[in-house]
């Protein structure tokens, strides 16, 4: 019988206007402590992001945010600082409340055998 290990999870939302609280979902990070594991994956769709934010929207701006989740999730230097951070403490910093244009639904646990997988599935529920 295969090991499950507990994971948690939480989605990407840009969130164009804060104060209206209108988010669309475009990222899930998956942490795992049992499987060493701390990944993101995303996907911006520029043209729903244009239509639902509006076309002065930064999409720029959002690409780098989430290419900094990225940097933090691998760790090492190029994380700066937070990347230095051990797998929990990193997933922490990532889905900390924040009031910005990226910000992270609140964390769900789970169960889990193999992260890749669980990640691709998550993605395809939440986001894709």
């Amino acid at each position: 019988m295969p090991v499950k290990h507990v994971f948690e999870y939480a989605v990407l939302r840009v969130v164009p206007r804060v104060e209206r609280e209108e988010f669309l979902n475009v990222g899930v990070v998956v942490y795992c402590r049992g499987l060493n594991f701390l990944q993101v994956r995303y996907q911006l769709p520029a043209e729903r992001l244009r239509a639902f934010a509006g076309e002065n929207f930064d999409l720029e701006e959002v690409l780098e945010r989430l290419r900094a989740f990225e940097r933090i999730c691998r760790g090492r230097a190029e994380g700066g600082p937070i990347g230095q951070l051990g797998l929990a403490e990193r997933f922490r910093w990532l889905t900390a409340t924040r009031s910005t244009v990226l910000q992270c639904s609140a964390v769900h646990p789970g169960l889990c055998e193999d992260g890749e997988l669980l990640l691709a599935r998550l993605f395809a529920q939440l986001v894709a």
